[in-house]
């Protein structure tokens, strides 16, 4: 596997290492503390992610990172490229794999002779000897060499517990076949859960060495194939854009060769390789990949695309307007790894208790073993359950707890078109009670739209658009844009002509057509009928555009233009509300439009009329009322306000500014996303609390079993991967949600 390094610059900044040599919570919380001491660093260890994110200053360079990591007997390396993705995981596992392979089979008869009498022939106990002999150094190596590495540095980790552990067994096992009585031909013992009495020099633990490491070695195992399970959704996104492209000319390229400008063409079934917008063509574009959106989108010139969707139906010409990390899936794929390199501040609780764990273990196993040589039981059982108090205790869970759901909740998450910053926004969507809702572009299309066709007696609903619809498309107005995109007509216009601040005049079809204000066409002496100018008067009292048709001397039509509201709007307020969250509809528009989109929606707050600049005062003076406060926006003018809000949620359809200032970004710009981002979220959060409860309660719960002596160190090595593959485990099921 080859791989391209990129060096950062030595003047400061923002960086991560991809850290080696991690194989607990407190190896990552060592190595951060660690890098914390350099002056000018701050940095973030994920144990899960085995990467470290740091901000340094001018004073440190990449490269006095990289020897700080390295001085704490880890390795670092500088950000790079793969070029093979799934070369490195298999490369990754194969040597994990081999070893347990090794240790289970030599194991499984050491242990079998060790709980059966039945199997104890005579001499058993030289057999198990040569067999636990290659697991406990072979198998158990990592451990042995991650201790000694970690004492030369004055550390402990959990390494430091298992290596102390088996080699104790071990070790104790060997003195008793050599110096004691266990040696002895005719030797037997059966499997004991109990303290019992004796000197312990007919005793022998080649079981609990062999086992324990063993059952580490599975537990390590599933943990890292769970782990990169849970980093899946990632390492989708990033293989989702196409790998070459057919530009204008013919010619076949890398995607990476693309600028921004350059003219490609979209095949149909072809991912369109970068954003862009259409210059030719129309088709149905498959967004499903990055918003969710099962929907295929229609396109035509001059819409834009996003890089990584399918061209599901005609021949589309692109061109292309973001190159690189700059497209919208380089930037959601940096969003996601972003939010699953932080952490919440559950977790800074675990990492605290983790970093301090390990001498406390120790010192409790020190305590086990003269507590129970002081009250007269026999060496052997005090050293067994010392020893199962040095296996039952690693801190694996606690470090596991948080990263993988964290992982796994942000790449489910991207999956379904949500993107979240950061784990800290975890934490903020538990205490939202009132979402504030910007109107246009977010409960809204933001686009005005025909609403209505009220017509004359006697006149035709077909003939008013016909000859409104031609004469408007000659005008770059938006309301005339509205009229023209609903009536889609093929008439011809000629004498076409803008009345600044009244409207247009021209020839459709030989007819002299007017639209604009009834002022408009008084001046040409077409006066509204008195029942068409009061449902023209209706109209503009909810808030909606009219503009008055006339033709040939006669007044014949009134058309109304809105913001219409989106058609899933009404359900993704009832779910918020669902949620139980108290929704307000914030727009600078009149109040009385901004009442209509509320009672079509189902909002009863509305707070109308308010200047961009004001917004961010509106979500101060909420929050100064004791509520806390989720904004959904998608505009330049809702920046601001997203950012003062305990939780921004920025519609992903909207500006550039407003996503960057939002913690959480709705890709698919569908408000109902919003209710399910917030779900994803809580039900994110509760996960991560479920593992660090029962990771905590693991430990408290076995360790003090294990210093009264009711657990072998096996059944402790067993029980201790369990935890860890529990923890992944439970974080996984967050794949499922819908």
């Amino acid at each position: 596997m080859s791989t391209t390094t990129t060096r950062p610059p030595a003047g400061g900044g923002e960086i991560e290492l991809a850290i080696g040599g991690m194989t607990c919570a407190s190896c990552a919380n060592r190595i951060e503390r660690k890098l914390n001491k350099l002056d000018g660093v701050s940095a973030t260890v994920n144990y899960a992610t085995e990467k470290a994110k740091v901000v340094y200053a001018g004073s440190v360079s990449p490269e006095d990172l990289v020897a700080e990591v390295e001085k704490a007997g880890y390795t670092a390396e500088l950000p790079a490229v793969r070029e093979e993705p799934g070369e490195g995981e298999r490369d990754e596992l194969a040597p994990l794999r081999q070893r347990l392979v090794i240790s289970a089979v030599l194991s499984v008869p050491v242990v079998a002779t060790a709980m059966v009498p039945a199997l104890q022939f005579d001499n058993w106990q030289w057999l198990s000897l040569a067999l636990a002999g290659p697991v406990v150094l072979y198998g158990g190596w990592p451990f042995h060499r991650a201790a000694w590495t970690n004492l030369r540095h004055g550390a402990a980790t959990m390494d430091t517990l298992v290596s102390l552990g088996t080699l104790a067994a071990f070790g104790w096992s060997l003195w008793a076949l050599f110096f004691g009585t266990a040696g002895m031909p005719g030797m037997r013992h059966g499997f004991e859960f109990t303290l019992a009495r004796g000197d312990g020099s007919g005793n022998i633990y080649f079981e609990a060495a062999a086992g324990v490491i063993a059952f580490i070695l599975a537990g390590r195992y599933f943990e890292a194939r769970s782990k990169r399970r849970a980093g899946a959704a990632l390492h989708a996104l990033l293989e989702m854009g196409a790998k070459e492209v057919t530009l204008a000319s013919g010619e076949r390229v890398p995607a990476e060769r693309l600028a921004v400008g350059d003219l490609f063409l979209v095949r149909p079934g072809e991912k369109i390789a970068t954003d862009g917008v259409v210059e030719e063509g129309s088709s149905a574009v498959d967004a499903s990949m990055l918003t969710g959106e099962p929907v295929p989108v229609e396109v035509r010139p001059g819409d834009a695309v996003v890089g990584a969707t399918v061209n599901a139906g005609g021949r589309l010409v692109v061109r292309a307007t973001r190159v690189g990390s700059e497209t919208q899936l380089a930037r959601m794929a940096r969003l996601v790894e972003d939010a699953q390199n932080g952490k919440a501040q559950v977790q800074r609780l675990a990492d605290r208790i983790s970093g301090v764990f390990v001498p406390i273990v120790i010192a409790l196993s020190l305590a086990t073993l003269g507590f129970w040589l002081g009250t007269g039981t026999g060496t052997a059982a005090a050293f067994t359950a010392a020893v199962a108090v040095l296996i039952i205790a690693c801190p694996c869970a606690l470090g596991l707890a948080t990263p993988t759901a964290l992982m796994v909740g942000t790449g489910r998450g991207a999956q379904l078109g949500i993107l979240i910053k950061g784990p800290e926004v975890l934490e903020s969507t538990r205490r939202i009670d009132t979402v504030v809702l910007d109107k246009t572009g977010t409960v809204t299309t933001g686009k005005m739209t025909l609403s209505g066709v009220l017509t004359a007696e006697g006149e035709s609903r077909e003939e008013v658009l016909r000859l409104a619809g031609a004469l408007e498309s000659a005008s770059e107005h938006p309301i005339a844009q509205a009229i023209a995109r609903a009536a889609e007509s093929t008439a011809k216009v000629e004498d076409f002509a803008n009345i600044e601040g009244l409207g247009v005049q021209g020839v459709v079809d030989g007819h002299a057509v007017l639209v604009g204000r009834p002022q408009l066409l008084a001046e040409w002496s077409q006066h509204l009928p008195a029942d068409l100018a009061r449902r023209m008067e209706e109209a503009q009292e909810r808030g909606e555009t009219a503009v008055a048709v006339g033709w040939d001397g006669r007044a014949r039509a009134v058309l109304t233009v809105a913001d219409a509201v989106k058609p899933t709007s009404a359900e993704a307020v009832a779910a918020l509300r669902g949620l139980g969250l108290r929704p307000v509809l914030l727009t600078g528009d009149h109040g009385t439009a901004a009442r209509r989109v509320a009672a079509e929606v189902g909002i009863d707050e509305v707070i109308a009329e308010v200047l961009p600049a004001d917004k961010v005062d509106v979500v101060k003076r909420l929050q100064a009322e004791g509520r806390t406060v989720a904004m959904v926006g998608d505009g330049v003018n809702d920046a601001a306000a997203l950012a003062q809000a305990d939780l921004g949620m920025a519609m992903g359809t909207g500006t550039d500014v407003a996503i960057e200032a939002s913690d959480l970004t709705l890709v698919r710009g569908d408000l109902r996303v919003a209710a399910d981002a917030i779900r994803l979220s809580r039900r994110t959060l509760a996960t991560i609390k479920g593992n660090l409860f029962w990771a905590f309660a693991y430990n408290v719960a076995a360790l003090p079993l294990a210093a009264l002596g009711l657990l072998t160190p096996m059944i402790a090595g067993a029980a201790m991967a369990f935890s860890s593959v529990f923890v992944v485990s439970n974080s996984l099921r967050l794949r499922r949600f819908r």
